[in-house]
């Protein structure tokens, strides 16, 4: 009997862990304009140490993007988000994904199914959690953005399962004017 509790004391113990987050200390504008990295149209790559990420990110987004941690399933406002825009890396302001890709997968995540280009997107193998799965970073700040499973809808059959933190939103008409005036 003690072995069996044991185990499940030890498995609730690593659930809550993965799960938990830090308390928001900062807002997303707070975060975008803080934040000199932050660019839409800027493609280069952004290589700084932890230290200096700290400077500009929030706590809760630092812990996902440079700590690869996870955020509680069910708790980001782009879950269930229907508006029409393009999802950026709020580290970086990397374009990620396009509103059009976004699919309701039940995972508790936001999810996508195509990434906005090639490039967006870095995959790296995880194998942390006693999984083999597919980590998936920013390709301009190798932010951790959350993983990729080949369990998705047509036409890629991918699920990308995104860390909403990690994540920020500009409607179609906002991301149009933005280009349009640099």
């Amino acid at each position: 009997m003690k072995p069996i509790l044991l185990l499940l004391t030890l498995f609730f113990s690593i659930q809550s862990y993965t799960y938990s987050q830090p308390a928001k200390t900062k807002t997303m504008s707070d975060t975008t304009k803080k934040n000199p990295l932050y660019s839409n149209t800027d493609t280069s790559k952004v290589s700084i140490s932890d230290d200096e990420w700290k400077k500009y990110l929030p706590e809760d987004v630092f812990y996902i993007a440079r700590q690869k941690g996870t955020e509680r399933p069910g708790t980001s406002k782009w879950e269930h988000y229907k508006e029409i825009g393009t999802y950026y890396c709020t580290a970086c302001g990397n374009a990620l994904f396009k509103s059009d890709t976004k699919f309701d997968s039940g995972c508790g995540w936001p999810s996508f199914y195509e990434p906005i280009s090639k490039g967006s997107i870095i995959y790296t193998p995880d194998h942390g959690h006693g999984m083999t799965r597919t980590e998936v970073q920013c390709g301009r700040c190798k932010a951790h953005l959350g993983h990729v499973f080949e369990d998705g809808p047509p036409p890629t059959g991918l699920r990308y399962c995104i860390n909403g933190v990690i994540l920020d939103f500009k409607k179609a008409k906002e991301a149009e004017e933005n280009y349009k005036q640099q």
